[in-house]
Protein backbone atom coordinates (compact mmCIF):
# COMPACT_ATOMS: atom_id res chain seq x y z
CA UNK A 1 0.00 0.00 0.00
CA UNK A 2 1.34 3.41 -0.97
CA UNK A 3 2.42 5.61 1.91
CA UNK A 4 2.43 9.40 1.88
CA UNK A 5 4.39 10.87 4.76
CA UNK A 6 4.56 14.58 5.57
CA UNK A 7 7.58 15.59 7.65
CA UNK A 8 7.23 18.73 9.74
CA UNK A 9 9.11 20.19 12.68
CA UNK A 10 8.33 22.02 15.89
CA UNK A 11 10.53 24.90 14.66
CA UNK A 12 13.25 25.59 12.11
CA UNK A 13 16.60 23.78 12.17
CA UNK A 14 15.33 20.79 14.16
CA UNK A 15 16.44 18.11 11.72
CA UNK A 16 13.56 17.76 9.25
CA UNK A 17 15.75 17.21 6.20
CA UNK A 18 17.89 14.50 7.79
CA UNK A 19 14.72 12.82 9.08
CA UNK A 20 13.21 13.10 5.59
CA UNK A 21 16.32 11.49 4.08
CA UNK A 22 16.15 8.60 6.54
CA UNK A 23 12.45 7.98 5.86
CA UNK A 24 13.00 8.30 2.11
CA UNK A 25 15.84 5.77 2.25
CA UNK A 26 13.93 3.38 4.53
CA UNK A 27 10.95 3.25 2.17
CA UNK A 28 12.89 3.85 -1.05
CA UNK A 29 10.27 6.55 -1.46
CA UNK A 30 10.04 9.54 -3.76
CA UNK A 31 10.76 12.92 -2.18
CA UNK A 32 9.06 16.28 -2.64
CA UNK A 33 9.71 19.64 -0.99
CA UNK A 34 6.76 21.82 -2.09
CA UNK A 35 8.24 25.14 -0.94
CA UNK A 36 11.96 25.88 -0.72
CA UNK A 37 12.88 29.28 0.70
CA UNK A 38 16.50 30.26 0.16
CA UNK A 39 19.71 28.24 -0.26
CA UNK A 40 18.69 27.21 -3.77
CA UNK A 41 22.22 26.06 -4.67
CA UNK A 42 22.25 23.66 -1.71
CA UNK A 43 18.54 23.09 -1.24
CA UNK A 44 16.90 20.37 0.82
CA UNK A 45 16.26 18.45 -2.41
CA UNK A 46 20.01 18.59 -3.16
CA UNK A 47 20.77 17.33 0.35
CA UNK A 48 18.34 14.43 -0.02
CA UNK A 49 19.96 13.50 -3.32
CA UNK A 50 23.35 13.49 -1.61
CA UNK A 51 22.21 11.52 1.45
CA UNK A 52 20.29 8.65 -0.12
CA UNK A 53 21.84 5.62 -1.79
CA UNK A 54 18.89 3.63 -3.14
CA UNK A 55 18.19 3.81 -6.87
CA UNK A 56 14.39 3.86 -6.68
CA UNK A 57 13.87 7.34 -5.23
CA UNK A 58 12.82 10.15 -7.54
CA UNK A 59 13.19 13.72 -6.31
CA UNK A 60 10.34 15.87 -7.56
CA UNK A 61 10.77 19.61 -8.28
CA UNK A 62 9.61 22.28 -5.85
CA UNK A 63 6.29 23.96 -6.52
CA UNK A 64 7.94 27.18 -5.34
CA UNK A 65 11.70 27.82 -5.20
CA UNK A 66 12.16 31.16 -3.45
CA UNK A 67 15.41 33.07 -3.18
CA UNK A 68 15.46 34.34 0.40
CA UNK A 69 15.74 32.20 3.57
CA UNK A 70 12.67 33.60 5.31
CA UNK A 71 9.12 32.53 6.04
CA UNK A 72 7.66 31.54 2.65
CA UNK A 73 5.11 34.39 2.58
CA UNK A 74 7.88 36.96 3.10
CA UNK A 75 10.34 35.26 0.78
CA UNK A 76 7.70 35.13 -1.94
CA UNK A 77 6.97 38.85 -1.51
CA UNK A 78 10.66 39.65 -2.07
CA UNK A 79 10.43 37.65 -5.32
CA UNK A 80 7.27 39.60 -6.25
CA UNK A 81 5.19 36.45 -5.93
CA UNK A 82 2.16 35.35 -3.98
CA UNK A 83 2.07 31.66 -3.14
CA UNK A 84 -1.15 30.05 -4.34
CA UNK A 85 -1.94 26.81 -2.54
CA UNK A 86 -3.89 25.51 -5.54
CA UNK A 87 -0.62 25.57 -7.49
CA UNK A 88 1.04 23.29 -4.95
CA UNK A 89 0.14 20.03 -6.65
CA UNK A 90 1.33 16.71 -5.28
CA UNK A 91 3.45 14.94 -7.91
CA UNK A 92 1.98 11.86 -9.52
CA UNK A 93 3.79 8.68 -8.48
CA UNK A 94 2.98 5.06 -7.71
CA UNK A 95 5.88 4.97 -5.27
CA UNK A 96 5.76 5.97 -1.61
CA UNK A 97 6.09 9.74 -1.20
CA UNK A 98 7.88 11.73 1.49
CA UNK A 99 6.87 15.40 1.61
CA UNK A 100 8.98 17.85 3.60
CA UNK A 101 7.38 21.00 4.95
CA UNK A 102 9.00 24.38 5.62
CA UNK A 103 9.46 25.23 9.29
CA UNK A 104 6.44 24.31 11.41
CA UNK A 105 2.80 23.66 10.52
CA UNK A 106 1.63 27.25 11.05
CA UNK A 107 4.32 28.90 8.95
CA UNK A 108 2.48 31.31 6.60
CA UNK A 109 2.44 30.67 2.87
CA UNK A 110 0.44 33.83 2.15
CA UNK A 111 -1.98 36.11 4.01
CA UNK A 112 -4.55 33.32 4.40
CA UNK A 113 -2.84 29.94 4.31
CA UNK A 114 -0.20 28.08 6.29
CA UNK A 115 1.75 24.86 5.78
CA UNK A 116 -1.14 23.07 7.51
CA UNK A 117 -3.34 23.86 4.51
CA UNK A 118 -1.20 21.75 2.16
CA UNK A 119 -1.20 18.66 4.40
CA UNK A 120 -3.78 16.27 2.97
CA UNK A 121 -6.03 14.16 5.17
CA UNK A 122 -4.46 10.89 4.00
CA UNK A 123 -0.92 11.94 4.93
CA UNK A 124 0.84 10.37 7.90
CA UNK A 125 2.46 13.36 9.63
CA UNK A 126 5.81 12.84 11.32
CA UNK A 127 6.83 15.62 13.71
CA UNK A 128 10.54 16.16 14.32
CA UNK A 129 11.14 17.38 17.87
CA UNK A 130 14.50 18.66 19.10
CA UNK A 131 15.14 19.56 22.74
CA UNK A 132 15.51 23.25 23.64
CA UNK A 133 13.91 25.50 26.24
CA UNK A 134 10.28 25.66 25.08
CA UNK A 135 10.40 22.53 22.92
CA UNK A 136 7.91 20.62 25.07
CA UNK A 137 5.31 23.35 24.57
CA UNK A 138 6.04 23.59 20.83
CA UNK A 139 5.81 19.81 20.42
CA UNK A 140 2.53 19.51 22.33
CA UNK A 141 1.00 22.43 20.42
CA UNK A 142 2.04 20.92 17.07
CA UNK A 143 0.94 17.37 17.83
CA UNK A 144 -2.33 18.38 19.49
CA UNK A 145 -3.36 20.58 16.56
CA UNK A 146 -2.58 17.79 14.09
CA UNK A 147 -4.57 15.31 16.18
CA UNK A 148 -7.50 17.73 16.39
CA UNK A 149 -7.46 17.92 12.58
CA UNK A 150 -7.66 14.12 12.41
CA UNK A 151 -4.16 13.30 11.17
CA UNK A 152 -2.22 10.16 11.98
CA UNK A 153 0.80 11.52 13.87
CA UNK A 154 4.17 10.11 14.97
CA UNK A 155 7.28 11.72 16.45
CA UNK A 156 11.00 11.50 15.72
CA UNK A 157 13.31 13.03 18.31
CA UNK A 158 16.57 14.58 17.12
CA UNK A 159 19.70 15.66 18.92
CA UNK A 160 21.06 14.72 22.32
CA UNK A 161 18.84 12.58 24.53
CA UNK A 162 16.80 14.43 27.16
CA UNK A 163 14.74 11.75 28.95
CA UNK A 164 12.60 14.14 31.01
CA UNK A 165 11.60 16.06 27.88
CA UNK A 166 11.02 12.97 25.75
CA UNK A 167 9.13 11.06 28.45
CA UNK A 168 6.63 13.85 29.12
CA UNK A 169 6.09 14.41 25.39
CA UNK A 170 5.43 10.69 24.90
CA UNK A 171 3.01 10.57 27.86
CA UNK A 172 1.10 13.73 26.98
CA UNK A 173 0.81 13.20 23.22
CA UNK A 174 0.21 9.44 23.30
CA UNK A 175 1.47 9.06 19.73
CA UNK A 176 4.02 6.54 18.41
CA UNK A 177 7.70 7.42 18.78
CA UNK A 178 9.64 6.23 15.73
CA UNK A 179 13.04 6.83 17.33
CA UNK A 180 15.76 9.40 17.79
CA UNK A 181 18.41 10.75 15.45
CA UNK A 182 21.44 11.37 17.65
CA UNK A 183 23.73 14.39 17.45
CA UNK A 184 25.96 12.86 14.78
CA UNK A 185 29.41 14.36 14.06
CA UNK A 186 28.60 14.17 10.35
CA UNK A 187 25.83 12.95 8.06
CA UNK A 188 26.54 10.82 5.01
CA UNK A 189 24.95 7.95 3.10
CA UNK A 190 26.19 5.35 5.59
CA UNK A 191 24.69 7.19 8.56
CA UNK A 192 21.40 7.64 6.71
CA UNK A 193 21.32 3.93 5.81
CA UNK A 194 21.95 2.90 9.43
CA UNK A 195 19.02 4.97 10.68
CA UNK A 196 16.86 3.80 7.77
CA UNK A 197 17.38 0.19 8.87
CA UNK A 198 16.71 1.16 12.48
CA UNK A 199 13.45 3.00 11.69
CA UNK A 200 12.13 0.82 8.87
CA UNK A 201 9.99 -1.47 11.03
CA UNK A 202 8.23 1.56 12.55
CA UNK A 203 7.48 3.00 9.11
CA UNK A 204 6.13 -0.09 7.33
Amino acid sequence: MQQKIFVTGISTEVGKTVASAIITEALEADYWKPVQAGDLENSDSHKIEKYISNTKTKIHPNSYALNTPMSPHASAAIDNLTIKVEEIQEPSTKNHLVIEGAGGILVPLNDEHTILDIIKSEYHVIVVSRHYLGSINHTLLTVNLLKEKGFKVSIIFSGEQHPTTENIIEKMTNVPIIGRIDEEPYIDQNVIREYAELFKSKLT
